[in-house]
């Protein structure tokens, strides 16, 4: 088996979750990685939609995804994640994904933060049409903190299991407080 690191397996669960013609989201654009990858899965029918409030991450998701010749298929939004809702119609989402913390190589003042992470998970749902998927990725420690690491994880514990189904996985033993992924399944 491979060493995978987290964002690689997220990767696995996304490829399996999104198809052809879906509409997904990446709640935390970033330097465009996970935009590029659903991007691909959802091909020229389908769409994204990235989230990001630092321009740079629009500048540099937008370069990548010209480099590699993406379908022209995004939305790259200027917005909190928080403010999802405003962009989709409920129950119409295949897969959104969360990157929490901050910009790889920029201000680590600008890290996500528990209250507006917690609101746009929150949005999240009500996006996600039935059999749809969260990818979640928390980091934390260091420049984040533990604050929207520890909120996140009450939140999640509250989830309606009737409803969702959450799956928390832990890189167990990794020293200084490796990254939490997480799946959210809407049943």
């Amino acid at each position: 088996m491979r060493n995978f690191k987290i964002t690689e397996w997220c990767s696995h669960f996304i490829e399996e979750q999104v198809m052809p013609g879906d509409l997904c989201i990446d709640a935390t654009m970033g330097n465009g990685n996970d935009t590029l990858l659903l991007s691909g899965l959802c091909g020229e029918h389908g769409q994204v939609l990235a989230f990001d409030v630092q321009e740079i991450a629009l500048f540099n998701t937008k370069q990548k995804l010209i480099a590699q010749h993406a379908p022209e298929n995004y939305r790259l939004i200027l917005d909190s994640h928080a403010n999802m809702g405003a962009y989709a119609k409920e129950g119409t989402v295949s897969c959104i994904v969360f990157n929490l913390g901050y910009l790889p190589g920029g201000d680590h003042k600008m890290a996500t933060r528990k209250e507006s992470s917690i609101q746009a998970l929150s949005a999240s749902l009500t996006l996600l049409k039935k059999g749809g998927m969260i990818s979640l990725c928390i980091y934390s420690g260091g420049d984040s903190g533990f604050d929207e690491l520890e909120g996140v994880l009450a939140w999640l514990k509250e989830l309606d299991p009737r409803k969702y189904l959450v799956i928390k996985s832990d890189y167990y033993n990794r020293p200084n407080h490796p990254p939490i992924p997480v799946l959210i399944i809407k049943m």
